[in-house]
């Protein structure tokens, strides 16, 4: 190294100035700036959301606030319910699905509407005057420390822009430095469809305020203040007509506030103005280097509980969208881990305690009039964005689902009631910040009342992780409700005297010479979710000493649900008659519930119906859209084939060049999932999926590596949990398991199926398993044979040679296994 570059080095040290390292693990990086919103970079505090361009003229950035949705507290339940309930059911039995469906559409589904949108607050823009001759240029998202860097050279000037979203100080914060002095020169501006009033309050602070939109003729009433600090070291700031200038700066600090005068799903009485500056006022006492330690420290504590390592490749020193561009026929390794903590991130930035629940698109929406509204669909897509909440150690991210739940359980008594004169509560296949539970769409879409059978699983699977009988006093009674809806609503079919829920579909897909309608009895779904709902009631009260009238009642429920069945193709059936089509692609794969997330279906005691499942996949294909394909990876990772789940990821991980609609999913450049439009439950299914393939844990016993595809010969991961509070680590070599560091939170027996032979560090010793798994949370569920069509033929599915240990351990003790 010269003087002269010695010189430079210890210049910018002193100054505080540093470039970003180019690349490295869990960076997305890009050597040009966005110029499609689906190229732009998200940072998130859970509330606050935005999305970085990194243009070095016009730096924009695209803004969003969780509460901030069209209307106002409202309802959606069609009162005419009891006067067609009686009727859809006698036409269903008897085959006429048209007629059913035309009463569905007048006297079930919602008259006006249809539920409200999630809405975009505007742009932050920041206009530089002497940005020209752009070299070196830069940009990143550090997912280890949630920070975007973008740096380039202008006129021999180094500049750097640093953006993050704090969780602890619930503000967007903005660094803008360079290796000059006085070089920073720029106007800065808000902007928005929605807005009402921008105006510079003094020369460092600007502000705009706005109103939500009206929508299916409920009033906008959510009401939004922004607020931008500017805090400068050198130069000055002026008051602009719609801005504010900054000139001659060494460095500029920018805090951005939003606040919402929403208060809960109910309630619209907050003062947006005073929250809003409280956030400012508190944070600008403070330094960068203080703002972004506390950043760090919250940020991190969940960030760092999961490392995953595939290795790397000469690939990864490629941007990222050329790594997606080339990743089917390029070894890529770590662009895996990276796409799989990038979910991770995605979930802790979107969905923090206290706040929302992660939607369509999490909390990046650009739109006023999203595709879906950007709403909670809750016939897979919201249930799918937290399927790694629990097993990728992120607990704290479920609670706002945990709350919409219980939101939901006390508007949905009001549905209930209304439309059907059942007890309990009831939601159907969509919803949004307002909570409504009635029938959104057409009933080709939303006559599914299920909704509230499906997000009452993740209460239990909650409770399976941590084993806290006080959280599972807690949620008892949305359990209990949601079952006594269905007590009441299930209806016997006329053939086998089976219980049945009527009217409803399985979602979204419409059977073949059916009339063009999806109405129909007794779906496959529909059947697998009553089984898990009432099984898991009970077993709370059982747990809970409480109820002990209900038990009778429940078991007596259970007794009477259909059987699957599995039809003449071999298939799963989805519909209660033999009604599937080989050629049907359709993008849902509802039946195969029972496969995952439920675990009604596994390779250990249904070997038949997981059999049937994979002839469901295979008639479907692995080309669909986004989510879908982040569902297939559970999928065949359930089935043990963790090729195919590998297949299905390069799949996903197929670029989408071009933001819009499309039938073909994949990977936008920034990581995002294309449904196509963006939505995140694809992200969060793949997440979600990769675990599945090294770990898994439904099966009544945790199974280590038991869908791990060949290519990924060796790796490490560390951190996962389990149903019993067990936590694990696991290093594999040559496709066997090296070493396994288990932690246990809660004691009992541990049961570990494992690809090879491994022997437990210390006095305590492994036995080989036998019998029923002792420890109550990895109880597996019993049902009823199925019923198979004679014309039936399976396709088998292997099951590679394992062994499988107990070993008893104690509360707070780590366990450590290593191969023989």
């Amino acid at each position: 190294m010269n003087q002269k570059h010695y010189i430079l080095i210890i210049c910018l040290f002193l100054s505080g100035f540093s470039l970003a390292q180019k690349g490295g693990k869990n960076k997305l990086w890009y050597d040009k700036p966005a110029k499609q919103w689906v190229e732009a970079l998200p940072v998130g505090n859970g509330r606050l959301a935005a999305m970085v361009f990194g243009d070095p003229s016009r730096e924009k950035l695209q803004l969003n606030e969780g509460s901030f949705w069209s209307g106002g507290p409202s309802r959606n339940d069609n009162p005419d319910g009891p006067k067609v309930l009686d009727s859809i059911r006698y036409y269903l039995f008897n085959g006429n699905y048209k007629r059913a469906q035309v009463l569905a559409d007048k006297g079930l589904t919602a008259k006006t509407l249809h539920g409200s949108a999630y809405q975009n607050i505007g742009d932050f823009t920041l206009d530089f005057s002497n940005v020209n001759d752009v070299k070196n240029y830069y940009r990143e998202l550090d997912i280890e420390k949630a920070i975007t860097t973008t740096t380039f050279t202008s006129n021999g000037i180094n500049f750097k822009r640093e953006v993050f979203a704090s969780i602890p100080d619930n503000v967007i914060v903005i660094k803008l430095s360079s290796d000059k002095k006085n070089a920073l020169n720029f106007t800065s501006n808000f902007n928005g469809e929605l807005k009402k009033n921008i105006v510079a309050i003094d020369s460092k602070t600007l502000q705009m305020d706005g109103l939500s939109s009206t929508l299916d003729g409920i009033q906008g009433q959510v009401k939004f203040n922004t607020l931008a600090k500017f805090i400068n070291k050198g130069g000055k700031t002026a008051v602009l007509r719609d801005g504010i200038s900054v000139s001659n700066a060494d460095e500029v600090l920018i805090l951005i506030s939003i606040a919402t005068n929403f208060t809960d799903y109910k309630t619209l009485n907050s003062d947006e103005v005073s929250k809003s500056r409280k956030y400012i006022e508190a944070s600008e006492q403070k330094s960068f280097n203080t703002l972004l330690k506390n950043h760090l420290a919250s940020y991190q504590e969940y960030f760092k509980r999961v490392d995953f390592d595939l290795g790397t490749s000469e690939a990864a020193k490629q941007p990222t969208d050329i790594r997606i561009k080339n990743f089917a026929t390029h070894y890529d390794p770590e662009l895996i881990s990276l796409y799989y903590q990038f979910g991770r991130y995605l979930l802790i930035s979107s969905s923090q305690p206290g706040g929302q629940p992660a939607n369509l698109q999490g909390i990046w929406n650009n739109s006023n009039k999203p595709a879906w509204d950007s709403k909670y669909t809750i016939n897979i897509n919201t249930e799918m964005n937290y399927w790694p909440a629990e097993k990728t150690n992120l607990s704290e991210m479920h609670e706002p689902l945990i709350q919409m739940v219980k939101d939901l359980s006390e508007s949905g008594k009001e549905t209930a009631k209304t439309m059907y004169k059942s007890r309990g509560w009831v939601a159907h296949h969509n919803t949004d910040i307002w909570r409504i539970t009635g029938v959104v769409d057409f009933a080709n879409a939303g006559m599914w009342p299920m909704g509230g059978a499906w997000l009452s699983q993740h209460l239990w699977e909650k409770y399976l992780y941590n084993g806290d009988k006080n959280y599972l006093q807690s949620i008892y009674p949305i359990l209990k409700s949601a079952a006594l809806f269905y007590e009441d609503f299930l209806i016997e079919e006329p053939t086998h005297h089976w219980l049945v829920v009527s009217p409803s579909m399985s979602p979204e897909n419409i059977p073949d010479r059916h009339q063009g309608s999806a109405l129909a009895a007794g779906n496959t779904m529909d059947n697998q979710l009553m089984f898990d709902l009432f099984t898991k009631a009970k077993k709370a009260a059982e747990i809970l000493n409480i109820d002990s009238d209900k038990i009778p009642v429940w078991n007596n429920i259970i007794s009477k649900l259909p059987p699957m069945k599995i039809g003449r193709y071999g298939q799963l059936q989805e519909w209660a008659e033999d009604w599937d089509n080989p050629k049907d692609n359709h993008r849902h794969v509802s039946h195969l519930y029972g496969l995952f997330p439920s675990n009604q279906i596994n390779p250990f005691t249904t070997p038949e119906l997981l059999e049937a499942s994979k002839t469901v996949l295979l008639h479907r294909g692995d080309v669909s859209t986004g989510w879908s394909m982040g569902w297939k990876v559970n999928l065949w990772a359930k089935l043990l084939d963790g090729n195919h789940a590998n297949k299905l990821i390069k799949d996903q991980l197929s670029l989408v060049e071009k933001d819009g609609w499309g039938s073909k999913g994949g990977t936008y450049p920034n990581l995002f999932d294309a449904h196509p439009p963006f939505q995140i439950d694809g992200n969060f299914g793949c997440t979600s999926g990769i675990t599945e393939m090294l770990l898994q844990t439904q099966n009544g016993f945790i199974d280590i590596l038991p869908a791990l595809p060949d290519e990924w010969k060796n790796g490490k991961i560390a951190g996962l949990k389990t149903y019993g509070g067990f936590e694990i680590s696991i290093i594999w070599e040559n496709n066997k398991a090296k070493e396994i560091i288990i932690k246990s939170n809660l004691g009992g027996n541990c049961r570990i199926r494992i690809p090879n032979e491994m022997k437990l560090t210390g006095n305590v010793k492994l036995k080989k398993a036998e019998g029923k798994n002792p420890n109550p949370f990895f109880e597996t569920p019993e049902i009823k044979e199925p019923m198979i069509s004679s014309e039936a033929k399976l396709n088998p599915v292997e099951i590679k040679e394992s062994v499988m240990y107990d070993f008893p351990t104690e509360a707070g003790k780590t366990y450590i296994l290593k191969m023989k």
